[in-house]
């Protein structure tokens, strides 16, 4: 056994993993509140796997709803070393057609009110966002796509709104207008909280429409969506498991491994107790160092 223990977060149309092996789903507590589902534990080839179901199993949760701060605290918890997420996002480039997957590079924050830090009053850090994701990640999940026979662009960016009504055409220009490509409602706060845990993410975007800034199309429908998300989900999970067995045996340490080092401002004197021990897993190695 390798020592990567990769977190998957399976995304809409993901529910399962049937690659796994010696695989039981396994509760997770968390001091942020209830993870999205329990997390289904088991190893791909010569990694270990921790897949959580980010609406949890039925598609239950709102994207506004998630509670992203448990489920990252969760996979930490269940000693994830990284995280490749999947996610169902709407096209907002010509290059990127509906049943494409795509690696993201990069974000613009556009949700409202969701809890987007472990840290506050009393521990306070700022960590950097410049480059959010993990670009050996990254690269591994293209590779994976494309040996998994399905078509994967590399670098887009990814326009995280509120939900979980599709963008008017008014929205979708602007997105465009903004540097978007493509368009969801779950990679925020999601990468900024795995940054904070100092967890390696990536996101590999499946795409299952056009969203709405062609003036000649239909506007979005879930019926279609639903049948594209089913195809491309396919193809992801086929992915994943190649993703997973073509990792190499030893996981060299990433800058992201040490992302809170220099990121805490708050002097210790002023160290607020209760909040520290819910940090437990998120900045362990800060706070109980060796």
């Amino acid at each position: 056994m390798s020592d990567w223990t990769i977190g998957i977060i399976g995304g809409s149309g993901l529910y399962a993993m049937d690659a796994l092996e010696d695989a039981q789903w396994i509760k997770v507590n968390s001091p942020w509140g209830e993870p999205s589902d329990e997390i289904l534990c088991g190893t791909i080839g010569h990694v270990r796997v921790r897949f959580l179901p980010r609406h949890g199993r039925g598609h239950r949760i709102l994207p506004s709803s998630l509670n992203a701060r448990a489920n990252i605290d969760a996979l930490k918890r269940a000693g994830c070393t990284d995280i490749l997420a999947i996610s169902a996002v709407g096209s907002l480039s010509e290059e990127l057609p509906p049943g494409r997957f795509v690696t993201v590079d990069q974000f613009i924050d556009n949700t409202k009110g969701r809890p987007s830090t472990f840290f506050g009053d009393g521990f306070v850090a700022h960590v950097s966002m410049a480059e959010p994701v993990c670009t050996r990640l990254s690269k591994h999940a293209a590779k994976a796509v494309a040996a998994a026979g399905g078509e994967c662009s590399e670098g887009a960016t990814y326009l995280a709104m509120e939900g979980p009504q599709f963008s008017s055409r008014a929205e979708s220009k602007l997105y465009r207008h903004w540097g978007a490509e493509v368009v969801g409602m779950t990679g925020m706060p999601e990468a900024k909280l795995a940054r904070e845990a100092e967890l390696p993410y990536a996101l590999l975007a499946m795409v299952t429409d056009w969203d709405s800034w062609r003036d000649n199309e239909a506007s979005v429908d879930v019926a279609e969506v639903i049948a594209q998300m089913n195809k491309n989900a396919a193809i992801a999970r086929k992915a994943v498991e190649v993703f997973c067995k073509g990792l190499p045996k030893k996981r060299n340490p990433s800058p992201i491994d040490h992302a809170l080092t220099d990121a805490v401002i708050t002097a210790p004197e002023h160290h607020d107790k209760e909040l520290l021990t819910k940090l437990d897993a998120v900045a362990g190695r800060l706070l109980h160092p060796g």
